[in-house]
């Protein structure tokens, strides 16, 4: 069955672009012209991933995704015209996956969006459950527990975390985590993993000014300790 696809934008050539470009890529597509719009197809219809513009009328995609997040927990990436890097991270700091600067290629947008629902799959599929120190990671569940304490991930947030412990005390560079991520790396979009890495930090830390868990490794990347290991 093809995936589907929810297009939100306030920009009816974009849309139409998106939809006929996506449908001859074998997705299933739906598409909505604001966030007010796009609440209601998107409990109609259960989209798989969600492609969200941020600038709209009547609701823009910051209070779509607060207000659709309570609901469900859809991969989504953002469609974005703003180059200032505060926008940029709190797309991702509401639980954003992705994100792509207008104007854009659509070859790159599907090469994100399948990389997203590949990385979403995975998650659903796998039957692993990983453990270090008080952190038990449940991929078949895509539950987190830290000291016994149910906490909630993004997928991003999710995804980063088993890669970190799959490879306690390995250290892993932004691109590298990128490439993780999205199955591609783009230059320019590495500091993005620092974005995850603060907003996971202050999951899972009991102190994310003074790491326990995600140790930084300057100018190399990141690790998770191996010190709990056993």
């Amino acid at each position: 069955m093809a995936k589907k696809i929810l297009v939100v934008d306030d920009k009816l050539e974009l849309r139409t672009l998106l939809k006929s470009y996506l449908t001859q890529e074998g997705f299933d597509v739906v598409a909505a012209g604001d966030g007010q719009e796009a609440l209601y197809v998107a409990r109609h219809e259960k989209p798989n991933l969600i492609i969200l513009d941020l600038m709209m009328p009547n609701m823009g995609g910051y209070e779509f995704m607060r207000a659709y997040s309570r609901e469900a927990e859809t991969p989504v990436v953002l469609l974005t015209a703003k180059i200032e890097e505060n926008d940029k991270v709190l797309g991702l700091e509401l639980g954003a996956d992705d994100y792509v600067t207008k104007p854009f290629s659509p070859r790159e947008l599907t090469a994100r969006v399948r990389a997203v629902l590949r990385r979403a799959e995975k998650q659903a599929s796998s039957q692993e459950v990983l453990r270090l120190g008080g952190i038990e990671l449940d991929w078949t569940g895509r539950t987190t527990t830290v000291d016994g304490k149910m906490v909630e991930l993004t997928p991003s947030e999710f995804s980063l975390l088993a890669t970190f412990m799959g490879s306690p005390g390995r250290v892993f560079s932004r691109l590298e985590l990128l490439d993780r991520l999205q199955g591609t790396a783009y230059e320019g979009y590495e500091r993005t993993i620092d974005v995850h890495i603060r907003n996971l930090r202050a999951k899972i830390e009991p102190d994310s000014s003074n790491p326990h868990y995600i140790e930084t490794v300057y100018g190399a990347g990141y690790r998770i300790s191996p010190r709990e290991q056993g």
